[in-house]
């Protein structure tokens, strides 16, 4: 058991030096007896567990702002300046409102203008009690952004899945992750300068997020024995699940309360903390890990068969580019995010214009699905390793079965929420599950480049992620582009139609062409003496 004390670890941690490894077969190996003395929380534990934290920052991070502008924005002047503009449209000049008294009646009666006014499903329209913020920036400036994160984003995934391969996966993402959190702290100046300067503090958050995915798929891959794959992958990658779930109300409380600034201020520096605890508890293998038991660390290297220490091999580029389990998963990766970010950054906006709820609502409500994605991620990944090691399904099912469940039935739920009409609980109950369903590519194709690919995981999330982050781009302006002064219900609904079609798009191409078997051109050649040995036994 783990019996030293807090400082004893802390001191510890500084002095594991690297162990030369033992080339190990492949085999099938099980966890040591219950008889057996062991850690009372496994190292690859520890490590899941700050990686799930890690990327709840990261992701946290990531959408605040999509909160954090409802409160940001004078949407007076902004309906003002829409106003103005559709003046000049219609009539080529700008005049200047006249006061125009006027007698509403019903029935003959006069009807008393003071009264609240109604909806359009006749409930009485709420004030939001959140005051107009200091920026009129219009949906269009707003889209720009929103999508600005994943402008730099876009251009370290390769880079950042080579450096972590190449160098140090845990110092890739600790410094990925802090970096958000410094540029998280000084959001607010940027904000106050110009929205131009806000830009430009998204863009370098996003270069610094973007090599978080790729790298931790490398220390996935040197962690995770096959069996627990997709338990550990789905407890670690949850944390893009928390950090909405947690970071949307606690966001939207902030806001209420202390003002749209704290948000940043609060969240980053909170991220700092973490950073310390990634630094002291992680490492990049287990032969590195200075107090990993030694059962644990055999029972990891046994069941990944290959030498953790070893010369990392050239990236065979050609079959990488001419493979159709790697198309399948960039198609997949690709298509589905177009729906994620369309629930990860718009689901507030189509909450507070289509649905009527305030921001404190708002960030609550906008939270709730994404806590039922998070425990039905975790259920799913439970359930498909259990079968999975019972030899019930194969791997490649389990990743087409999972890849389904988060394309077709959220699309189906999208369509639905715009026919429920003034059922607001409905069309909550819609998104929830819409949202929920979308957790099974943490067991899906977000797992399966480790499957295909062990030695190049990181390589094939960099390049799967820079097709990915294109929706990233897309998505906010244009959802922006559709809704500028049109914030409708039909116009919601032309989005959530060709969000179906991208959804379908990726169950049908995954489906056909998906694979959860590492493939020929990714696995370890042969020694010359093991070629030679090789030899000898078939003559003998």
């Amino acid at each position: 058991m783990v019996s030293a004390s807090f400082f004893k670890i802390i001191s510890q941690c500084y002095m594991g030096a690297e162990e030369e490894t033992i080339p190990l077969k492949t085999k099938e190996v099980e966890e040591p007896q219950p008889g057996v003395k062991k850690d009372a929380v496994p190292a690859r534990w520890i490590m899941a567990v700050l990686g799930c934290v890690g990327f709840m920052i990261v992701y946290g991070l990531k959408v605040n702002l999509s909160v954090a502008i409802i409160a940001m924005v004078n949407h007076t002047a902004v309906a003002g300046m829409s106003a103005h503009h559709d003046d000049l449209e219609v009539h080529g000049v700008h005049h200047e409102p006249e006061e125009v008294h006027t007698t509403i009646s019903i029935n003959g009666e006069p009807v008393n203008s003071s009264a609240p006014l109604l909806d359009s499903c006749g409930k009485a329209e709420k004030k939001e009690e959140l005051q107009d913020g200091p920026f009129a920036w219009d949906e269009n400036i707003q889209g720009l952004i929103l999508a600005s994160y994943f402008y730099g984003y876009l251009v370290t995934q390769v880079p950042g899945g080579w450096v972590a391969e190449k160098f140090s996966a845990k110092h890739v993402f600790g410094m990925g992750a802090l970096v958000n959190a410094f540029c998280a702290l000084l959001t607010p100046v940027a904000a106050s300068g110009s929205y131009i300067w806000l830009v430009v503090m998204r863009i370098i958050m996003g270069i610094a997020g973007g090599v978080t995915l790729p790298a931790m798929h490398v220390l996935i891959a040197g962690w995770a024995p096959p069996q627990e794959r997709s338990k550990i992958s789905s407890t670690i990658y949850a944390g893009m699940t928390l950090g909405t779930l947690v970071c949307m109300p606690f966001s939207g409380l902030l806001a209420a309360t202390l003002g749209w600034s704290s948000i940043f201020y609060m969240q980053g520096g909170l991220s700092i903390l973490w950073y310390v605890l990634w630094c002291i508890f992680v490492y990049d293998s287990p032969a590195q890990h200075p107090r990993i038991s030694k059962d644990e660390r055999k029972f990891i290297e046994e069941s990944l068969g290959t030498v953790v220490k070893t010369k990392k091999p050239p990236v065979p580029w050609k079959k990488v580019w001419t493979s159709l389990p790697v198309w399948a998963i960039i198609v997949a990766h690709t298509c589905n995010n177009w729906g994620w970010y369309m629930l990860l950054v718009k689901l507030p906006t189509y909450m507070r214009y289509i649905l009527k709820f305030d921001i404190a609502s708002n960030a609550g409500l906008s939270a709730v699905p994404f806590l039922c994605m998070w425990i039905f991620t975790m259920l799913l990944a439970n359930i498909l390793d259990a079968l999975r090691s019972r030899k019930v399904i194969t791997t490649t099912f389990a990743r087409k079965l999972a890849t389904f469940i988060a394309s077709m039935p959220p699309a189906i739920c999208l369509i639905g929420v715009t026919y429920v009409g003034c059922n607001t609980d409905l069309a909550v109950a819609l998104l929830t599950l819409g949202t929920m369903f979308v957790g099974g590519m943490y067991s899906g194709f977000l797992s399966n480049h480790i499957d295909i690919a062990p030695p190049f995981a990181g390589t094939l999330m960099g390049i799967t992620n820079t097709f990915a982050t294109l929706p990233g781009i897309i998505v906010p302006s244009f959802v922006g582009y559709m809704t500028h002064g049109n914030q409708t219900v039909e116009a919601w609904r032309t989005i959530f139609f060709i969000t179906l079609g991208i959804f379908s798009v990726e169950a049908l191409f995954y489906s056909i062409f998906g694979s959860g078997e590492q493939q020929e051109w990714a696995k370890p050649k042969p020694s010359t003496q093991e070629v030679e040995q090789q030899k000898l036994n078939d003559v003998a």
